[in-house]
């Protein structure tokens, strides 16, 4: 009974597909390599006792899939429903201290990854943190300067508006519609900068296209921070 519960598990990871790095440790359980070549080096269970190991934090390793930016989102799906599958609380009602432990942090670190992965922006985020980039909030405050007078204008018209003046409205409506057209140009601007990423073999190639896609982000960031402030007090005047 107990061979054939191992063969199950194994079965299932097997629909993992292959790994995106090739580091090898030994199970903690049974002491041997849990995944020797050729079989996957970065799975969650010992192939020779079954056993769940400490989960790698690296949502790419996590989920075996390759460290690109433009990511098969059915890919991404299909690989958390297995792994759900192979980590729910039932799994683990009777097994040791330990295991019970590593089942928990591998569940915190599969939703918070498929959280992250799923979400462009978000994912775009994630590589450029894990790359070493400046992500801090000051710049997302700094005006870009394509946009000055623009900003300019918005920021008088909401003035007029917390000052009751309700002929402000229909300039405040149009610069939404505006600035949301912007974001959709910059949502298609950022897909394209992801393909040229994940098709760039040199190292300094992508470093300097992840620079590109961080000044994008931030641009990005300021230009929705005024959607929501307009959309904000365009509510809070009844408009």
């Amino acid at each position: 009974m107990r061979l054939r519960i191992v063969v199950f598990r194994v079965n299932e990871l097997n629909i993992l597909g292959e790994p995106a790095g090739g580091e090898h440790h030994h199970c903690w359980r049974c002491g041997h390599d849990p995944a020797p070549e050729p079989a996957e080096p970065l799975s969650l269970f010992c192939q020779f006792c079954n056993t769940l190991q400490p989960p790698v934090p690296d949502y790419y390793a996590f989920f075996n899939l390759p460290r690109e930016l433009a990511l098969d989102l059915a890919e991404l799906q299909r690989k958390f429903y297995a792994l759900s599958r192979l980590l729910h609380p039932d799994r683990y009602t009777r097994a040791a201290e330990r295991e019970r432990k590593y089942s928990l942090e591998a569940t915190a670190i599969l939703n918070d990854g498929y959280r992250v992965l799923r979400d462009p922006v978000e994912r775009a985020e994630y590589v450029l943190k894990e790359a070493g980039f400046d992500l801090g909030e000051q710049r997302s405050r700094d005006v870009p300067p394509e946009l000055l007078e623009e900003v300019f204008e918005l920021n008088m018209a909401l003035d007029e508006l917390k000052s009751g003046d309700q002929s402000a409205v229909p300039q405040l409506v149009e610069s939404r519609a505006s600035f949301q057209q912007m974001l959709g140009e910059i949502d298609g601007e950022l897909a394209g900068q992801f393909r040229r990423h994940d098709h760039s073999e040199a190292r300094e190639a992508r470093h300097t296209i992840l620079e590109q896609i961080r000044k994008i982000l931030n641009r990005r960031r300021y230009i929705r921070n005024l959607v929501s402030e307009v959309d904000r007090q365009l509510t809070a005047h009844g408009a």
